[in-house]
């Protein structure tokens, strides 16, 4: 019998706004947008953030015959949540078919939704309208609460707090339960509730982690958004098996998002922090949820041979060290071949034996397993690494 697998790729992950600053390249610029493809082969997007565009240009072609229908849950309206729509190339071909969910605005009223669509693609702000998007697309409006299927799948949206309103959704597939909560903040009795329920048993937990829990309490209380501490409260009570910390700041760097996840992984068993790339499958045997970054950013790489010994921490938690040969290696990371396998985005010491002026010399380097492929020698995993020592 097949097991049914869902599969979970994160497109754009920081909130607020776009960043480009090398600083926060690891983890990626893009704001919101995942795509969810079911056990069924429903295909839905949570959010039309920049990274919609990324999700556009790696658009799948038909095979033939009719598309199918594509649904689109849209949890609110401010800017970083749908400013990838006008550049998602599939809106642009007749024969794709696309379904969108949302909310009533008390501020837009009814068609929020499409009036949204419409008025940012109005002129003077951007060159043609939405008329010049040939896919057929349809819009419905929710409620908090409200519940529908989707082929083999039931949605469910739940209010979160966030200044104008905000859904969160609860998605149900054979395969598992995905919650996602991007932008709330905790204080409110009743919402807090609605989040409970909405991460009730979840297999994987998407919640705002974008300020500190020094912020929140401090300088950014009352903005909308939430922390890891927050996250993980919510996924102990709910009783979440692994918290995925979403929305990061555009002023968090990627150091200061890999010190949050660290004390998030002190005081819960698993926790990812999103990182553009970062593909989640949900149902495999054995381990229900497992991640992987099946590729990464394009750098200038050379072959190389050097020795090195590599210290990290296994998926099982154990540490391990390991003598290894680094094959390939460029000035922001490496790929290297081991026999353990390390967590995803757990943190790597590789030290190098490199000829120097004295001999061979000891290169310490300190870096983030971004990547995880099956190696090409038996029993052997390929890790990719990128340095931030």
């Amino acid at each position: 019998m097949t097991v049914p697998i869902a599969k979970l790729s994160f497109w754009g992950v920081r909130g607020s706004t776009p960043t480009v600053d090398p600083a926060t390249w690891r983890y990626g610029g893009n704001t919101p947008c995942l795509e969810l493809i079911a056990p069924d082969g429903t295909q839905i997007i949570l959010d039309c953030g920049t990274g919609l565009r990324m999700l556009g240009s790696r658009w799948a072609a038909p095979n033939g015959g009719k598309t199918p229908e594509t649904h689109i849950l849209v949890t609110h309206y401010h800017w970083d949540h749908i400013q990838g729509i006008p550049f998602f190339s599939p809106f642009y071909v007749e024969n794709n078919e696309f379904q969108f969910y949302s909310f009533r605005s008390k501020f837009l009223g009814r068609d929020s939704l499409k009036q949204v669509f419409e008025a940012q693609m109005a002129l003077p702000y951007f060159p043609v309208d939405m008329s010049a998007m040939s896919a057929k697309r349809k819009f419905k409006e929710l409620d908090g609460g409200d519940s529908f299927k989707v082929g083999e799948n039931k949605i469910t949206a739940h209010w979160l707090n966030h200044p104008q309103g905000c859904l969160g959704f609860r998605i149900e597939t054979p395969a598992g339960i995905v919650a996602y909560a991007t932008d709330n903040e905790p204080g409110d009795a009743k919402l807090d509730e609605s989040l409970r329920e909405l991460a009730a048993g979840a297999d994987i937990f998407i919640n705002d982690a974008q300020f500190t829990p020094e912020q929140l309490g401090t300088t950014r209380k009352g903005w909308g958004h939430s922390s890891w501490l927050e996250g993980l409260r919510v996924a102990r009570q709910a009783d979440a098996k692994t918290l995925v910390l979403f929305h990061h700041d555009p002023d968090s760097t990627d150091r200061m998002v890999d010190s949050i996840l660290r004390q998030a992984r002190e005081e819960f068993d698993s926790v990812f922090a999103a990182s553009e790339g970062m593909v989640v499958t949900l149902g495999a045997p054995g381990d229900r949820v497992q991640a992987h970054m099946p590729g990464t950013r394009t750098a200038l790489r050379r072959e190389a041979q050097f020795h090195a010994k590599v210290c990290g921490v296994t998926e099982g938690g154990k540490d391990f060290e390991e003598e290894t040969v680094v094959r390939d290696i460029s000035l922001q990371g490496a790929l290297i071949s081991l026999k353990h396998m390390p967590r995803l985005q757990s943190e790597l010491q590789v030290t190098m034996e490199a000829p120097g002026s004295d001999g061979l010399q000891s290169m310490k380097l300190r870096g983030y397993v971004v990547r995880i492929d099956e190696g090409a020698e038996k029993g052997h995993s390929s890790v990719g690494v990128v340095f931030t020592d």
